[in-house]
This record gives C-alpha cells, structure tokens and sequence, in this order.
C-alpha cells in the first residue's frame, strides 16, 4: 500500500427536507384542517479515529464526501426521515485543518475520537405548525435548510514515543529491526526507508514504546531536498530523538560534521524539533577492532554531554542498554 500522508478533503452535509403543505381529506370531515409534516433533519460529515488504520492511501481516488439529504414531510403529520450521517475513518494521529485559513480544527489523537465536521441542514416546517386560533387553515410552510459544505487538508503524523533521525543508510532501519518486531527494507544504498517505519519495542509483558524511522535527512532537507523533510511532522509528537551515526569512516571531524548536518536540518524545520531531549547513537561498531573503537569512543565522548550509545545491529551490542534507557526516561515523562 501506498504511504499517503497528507490530503485535501471537501464536504457536504444533506441539506434539510422541507415541510409539507397539507389538509386532511377524510369522507364526513369537510374542515380537517392542516395535516403537514416537518421534513428531516440533513445528514452530517463525521470524521473517526480508528486503530489499524495508517495512511489516507483510500483518499487517493476519493476526495468529496457528501451525506444524504433529509426527506420532505408528508400529510397526515408525518415526518420526513432523516438523512444517514456520513462517517470517514481516519488513521489515528490525523490532524484537520480548514482549508481556507489553514488553523488546526482537531487532533484526532486516540481511537473512537470523532469530529463533526460538516453540520447537516434543519428540517423545515410543515403547515401544521401555524394552526392558531386565529388562522384554522394555514398555507405556510417553511423549506429545510442547506448542509454546510467545507474544504478541509488533512495531515497524518504518526504516535510514537520515539523518533530515528539520521544521515541516509547510517543503520536507522536495521535498529529499529533490531530492538522490535517491525520488519522494515534493510539494504545497503541510501533511502532505502521511503515512508516512516513503526516498530513496537517490548520491555516485558507489560510496558512498551513505539519507535519512528523516517527516510534519511540531507544537508538542504528542509527547504525541499531528499525525502526526510516530508516526514519530519511525523516525529514532532515523540518525547525523545536518537540521532543514529555511522562511524565506520574513523574521523571525528567527519562525524562532527554529520552530526551537524542533521542538526542544522531540524532547527531549520522546527525550533521545537530541535530542542526536544536528543541522545546519540553511534552505530556499526562491530567494523571496528576493539583498540581503535576505544580510541574512536574516546575522541566522540568528550564532545557531547547528552546521552551517547555506541551500538552494533550485528553482534547487537549496546542496544540493550540504550533500549533500557530511553524506557526509563519515556516512563519518567509519563509519570509526571
């Protein structure tokens, strides 16, 4: 399935049915007087949040979504039905904004989170409605109202605790590989991640967090280059970034400048991104013979006073411990 994650929907309620215009016709009651029904409500546009439900790919050949109207009302007082709300599942994690002003409308956050988000039109009246004392046989009536019709963007960013940052094919996928049971493409040439990567990371039987892979960031990413900058909005709801490096070229300065590759990416997109808690994660470590990593670690160390893991996919080095930390640190937030 193709990763869609963000989409312009348009709208319209059912306009409301109108009333009737009606007198009673019955064999010996000549004066039956006024027996016009209300017409029915128009039906609305609602939005749902469901689980299991991640990415508005089924908007791709569909953008307009229109309820039923209500019905006319009839004679004998009856009332006209009422028009089917229309409902549309979006994945959880979807954002609505108004088209036209571009100000956010909901955050539907959890599964079962619903918004309205075209109102349907009010019934009209019918003519029994203005039976008075005074006038016994009234031809008035009134029509139901139009449906409101909205333009809407929607936005999806994916819930996750954690976010994977880093330059293309430093070993973003085969961590997340590595630590849960997402099975995402591994391959060694850049961009191999096209869309975001979920992966659930089980502590015990009872406690777990979901970690984000985005594709790979560039220098120039967030005014336009590579694909990173696309999905950035996708880590903007996670408590904690690792920043995954690749140190297999053995040059401090050149992973210095990586680093400040990405950085420099993030505050460009986002001062709040950039300021989120970030720990670093030097990867493919097993390339390494031990008295060269510890030369290489002593040389990185020194430069970072955040949280530094020195992990390897291969021999699964450091990932435990790194894994074990940010569970610590994500159960702080979330018991505060």
């Amino acid at each position: 399935m193709k990763f869609i994650d963000e989409t312009v929907i348009s709208v319209k309620a059912g306009n409301g049915g109108d009333g009737c215009l009606s007198f009673r016709r019955e064999k010996y009651i000549p004066f039956g007087g006024p027996d016009g029904g209300d017409g029915g409500n128009g039906g609305s546009v609602i939005a749902v949040a469901r689980d299991g439900l991640n990415t508005l790919a089924d908007f791709r050949n569909q953008n307009e979504f229109r309820a039923s109207n209500g019905e006319r009302g009839g004679g004998k007082n009856k009332k006209g039905k009422a028009g089917d709300n229309l409902i549309i599942e979006l994945p959880v994690g979807s954002v609505i904004y108004d088209d036209e002003s571009g100000n956010e409308v909901c955050d539907l956050d959890s599964d079962g989170q619903n918004i309205e988000l075209a109102k349907g039109g009010d019934f009209g009246l019918g003519n029994t409605r203005f039976k008075s004392s005074t006038n016994r046989a009234p031809r008035k009536i009134t029509k139901g109202t139009k449906g409101e019709i909205k333009k809407y963007r929607i936005v999806l960013k994916v819930l996750a605790d954690v976010g994977l940052v880093g330059l293309p094919n430093v070993g973003k996928s085969s961590i997340l590989a590595a630590i849960s049971m997402a099975k995402p493409k591994i391959a060694d040439y850049e961009f191999t991640t096209l869309h975001p990567n979920l992966g659930v990371v089980l502590m015990n039987e009872y406690e777990k967090f979901v970690v984000a892979d985005i594709p790979g960031l560039i220098k120039g990413a967030s005014s336009g280059s590579g694909l990173g900058i696309q999905f950035l909005k996708h880590i903007s709801r996670t408590k904690l970034l690792l920043h995954v490096i690749d140190i297999t070229n053995n040059n401090t300065n050149k992973i210095v400048n990586d680093i400040a590759v990405i950085e420099t990416e993030l505050k460009n997109y986002d001062d709040k991104l950039y300021n989120m808690n970030r720990w670093y994660v030097f990867n493919k470590t097993d390339l390494f013979e031990e008295k060269d990593l510890i030369s290489l670690k002593n040389s990185i160390v020194k430069n970072y006073d955040s949280n530094v893991y020195f992990t390897s996919t291969v021999n699964k080095k450091g990932l435990d411990e790194m894994c074990s930390d940010v569970w610590d640190h994500l159960r702080d937030i979330y018991n505060d």
